[in-house]
């Protein structure tokens, strides 16, 4: 097991500001992280893998008030496992759709570059 990291290296790893970090475990997205002997944040794997997962659903524009919510469910255990999955079901679908939506937009744009193109090989 690696040794825990400080906020600022946890920071660099996330992609996260230590600023960001200390604003999601006071809004309880992250759990109180354990604190070294001089009293800083020490972030363990654990800790890493759940920010690598906050971050994907921020980039999937996860609401952070759902963000809090599912993080609340993990904390209360597994019996709150169909609630988290049907979470993360609704979200994929609405991740699909937006994906369905971007390719279209991406061929539309691609006929409208094509298109360009001809014109600019006319002259």
């Amino acid at each position: 097991m690696s040794p825990p990291i400080t906020i600022a290296q946890a920071a660099e790893r996330s992609g996260l500001s230590a600023h960001t970090l200390r604003y999601y475990e006071r809004i309880g997205l992250i759990h109180p992280v354990g604190r070294g002997h001089n009293g800083h944040r020490r972030y363990g794997r654990d800790d890493m893998d759940w920010l690598e997962l906050l971050t994907k659903l921020r980039t999937t524009d996860m609401p952070i008030r759902q963000m809090v919510e599912y993080a609340e469910l993990v904390r209360e255990g597994p019996h709150t496992a169909a609630r988290r999955r049907t979470m993360l079901e609704t979200h994929r679908e609405a991740i699909r759709r937006q994906m369905s939506q971007l390719e279209e937009t991406a061929e539309v744009l691609d006929r409208k570059i094509e298109m360009y193109t001809e014109m600019e090989n006319l002259t």
